[in-house]
């Protein structure tokens, strides 16, 4: 393929605005992709017009099967008039490329496409299989690769490589766990002047808030690769008028757990503290999870890592290091299948996602595919 249609090619799905949704138009521009190169693509759907694709070349003769991922979803651009250029109608300048989801991760994404399409023309010999698996919903929940792992089609996998960005600052073969919690606390309103007649729901929450703090930040807990367990209450509402007690307060936050100190045993000691708090009388706090993945540790010098590590010091003369990051990905669902497997997170990027002005260097973008290619070529010898 020239480089100006992998070029093309991101530029396409850069344009298409598939924000917390809309991933099916990714999906079919990629399956008719495809199709023109001759393989053929699968749907999932998830929801309207929230579909994922599964494509897949090679052959059984051997067990292994090495999974590609990658999302569809983006975040918001937030305020547009922000950026330098329209987010959704992607530009370069300098050797970058600029738009909504160029680092997260339509380029990583685009990348892992190209190369099996490439490899399929190259008539590459593969002792098993290569899968791609593009997602849906991985910024908003993982959703796509929960519903994916539910239904089996991960099963089979033996290695998996993320195209999360990770530029060649290191591969990521471990990352924190993620969790989003809501408590909310009940009370009775009465007027400020009369407060023995109410039941004040934010001075409630106010004790939860004050003894959560304590309790999960009198102590560090830390892991050698991932660093400091993390909790944060990030959103605060309650009341209705100023001059009214008030019946309603909630608050909102998000943890960063590590395998020592982990999300079962983390929302176990929160509802332990809910259940404390509720036993005074006129307190009435709820907690609900709204969000729960697990950490991620893989191992270190899998087959995959190490393939990873050798093909990019050969293509781009880069020593590459393995590392733990504290973002979450799409590994923390897929690892949830029947069977372990070694995942690691390699993709063009740099740390720019989420951010006004997203770029993702083009000349790495058009490397990962030569280095894709390699990589799964060596793991099918």
């Amino acid at each position: 393929m020239e480089k100006q249609e992998k070029i093309q090619i991101l530029k396409d799905i850069v344009a298409i605005k598939s924000v917390n949704g809309n991933e099916k138009e990714v999906a079919e521009y990629l399956s008719k992709l495809f199709k023109k190169h001759g393989i053929d693509s699968s749907f999932l759907e998830y929801d309207k017009d929230r579909d994922n694709l599964i494509v897949e070349i090679g052959n059984k003769n051997n067990e292994k099967v090495l999974a590609f991922s990658g999302h569809m979803d983006v975040v918001s651009a937030g305020n547009e008039a922000d950026w330098t250029s329209d987010p959704f109608k992607p530009e370069i300048r300098d050797g970058k490329m600029y738009g909504r989801g160029t680092c997260d991760m339509k380029s990583g994404l685009a990348a892992m496409a190209i190369s099996m399409i490439e490899l399929k023309e190259e008539n590459a010999a593969f002792n098993g299989r290569l899968r791609l698996i593009a997602t849906v919903g991985e910024e908003v929940g993982e959703l796509g690769a929960e519903q994916l792992t539910k239904e089996g089609y991960v099963d089979d996998v033996t290695s998996m490589v993320i195209g999360e960005p990770s530029g060649y600052a290191g591969i990521v073969y471990a990352h924190k766990g993620s969790i989003n919690f809501k408590v909310e606390s009940q009370g009775k309103n009465a007027h400020s002047s009369m407060p023995q007649l109410g039941v004040n729901a934010i001075d409630h929450l106010n004790d939860f808030y004050s003894r959560a703090n304590q309790l999960f930040r009198s102590e560090i807990h830390t892991d050698e690769v991932l660093g400091d367990f993390i909790y944060n209450v990030t959103m605060i509402s309650g009341g209705e008028q100023i001059n009214s007690i008030p019946s309603e307060a909630s608050l909102q936050g998000n943890i960063r757990t590590i395998p020592g100190y982990d999300n079962d045993l983390v929302i176990k000691k929160m509802n332990e503290l809910i259940d404390e708090l509720n036993q005074k009388d006129t307190y009435h706090l709820t907690l609900s999870i709204e969000a729960n993945k697990i950490s991620v540790k893989s191992e270190k010098d899998s087959d995959i890592a190490k393939i990873a590590q050798q093909v990019a010091k050969k293509q781009v003369n880069v020593d590459i290091p393995m590392v733990g990051v504290s973002g979450t990905t799409d590994a923390a669902e897929f690892t949830k299948g029947k069977k372990a497997f070694p995942v690691i997170i390699f993709g063009p990027g740099n740390e720019t996602p989420h951010q006004v002005d997203e770029y993702v260097d083009v000349d790495n973008y058009l490397e990962m595919v030569d280095i894709y290619k390699e990589m799964a070529t060596t793991y099918l010898a």
